[in-house]
């Protein structure tokens, strides 16, 4: 792509506070790219998807043309193999509609930010130029996820947190790391990332 821009990753582990961080890179102008969010309006919106999605799991997939996401996560939680089936679907989907709002938004900012949480996990890493990993303790995760979703039990909030990769192997990869574990604060870590990013380019 000519003129690409330059992208960063923003990732972490579920409760890690990643939406936090990237509403703090928003407030410096910077575009972002929420690739959960995307995920969900695609698989509610594109029709190869829906098919594809309904092909694997059956009928129950959608549920008066709404997806059907209680019963998706209640198969993929329980299936490695169904998990991989589904993310083989999504991930590539986000992937294109990503390549898309990147032409959108390249001449907006001196660089792009895409929110992720699987970022490893859909090898999506590969095209961006720098990952910022946000880690807190997973204690204070579990808090913030259960103050956020009171939905979810504490063993699917665990089941959720085993089907992702561990915070220690995502910080070994990162060109950054975002301390939100409360004793540092936050701002002035992503001015800081923001000012060696653009100092760089």
């Amino acid at each position: 792509m000519p003129n690409k821009p330059l992208l960063l990753g923003v990732t972490g582990g579920i409760g890690s506070g990643k939406s936090t961080v990237c509403q703090l890179f928003a407030v410096l102008g910077i575009p972002i790219y929420n690739a959960d969010d995307r995920a969900k309006w695609i698989v509610s919106n594109d029709l190869e998807t829906r098919k594809a999605i309904s092909d694997i799991f059956g009928p129950d997939s959608f549920l008066q043309g709404e997806y059907n996401r209680a019963f998706i996560a209640s198969i993929v939680f329980q299936s490695p193999e169904k998990l991989q089936q589904l993310n083989a679907i999504i991930h590539p989907a986000v992937g294109r509609d990503f390549e898309l709002w990147i032409k959108l938004n390249q001449d907006k900012a001196p660089y792009l930010v895409k929110e992720a949480a699987l970022l490893f996990d859909s090898g999506s890493q590969n095209k961006l130029d720098h990952i910022a990993v946000v880690h807190a303790p997973d204690a204070l995760r579990m808090k913030r996820i259960r103050q956020r979703d009171p939905q979810r039990s504490e063993d699917q909030i665990r089941n959720i947190i085993s089907n992702q990769m561990t915070q220690e192997e995502m910080m070994k990869r990162a060109s950054f790391l975002i301390d939100n574990s409360g004793k540092t604060l936050l701002i002035p870590q992503v001015v800081a990332i923001n000012s060696s990013i653009v100092r760089d380019i």
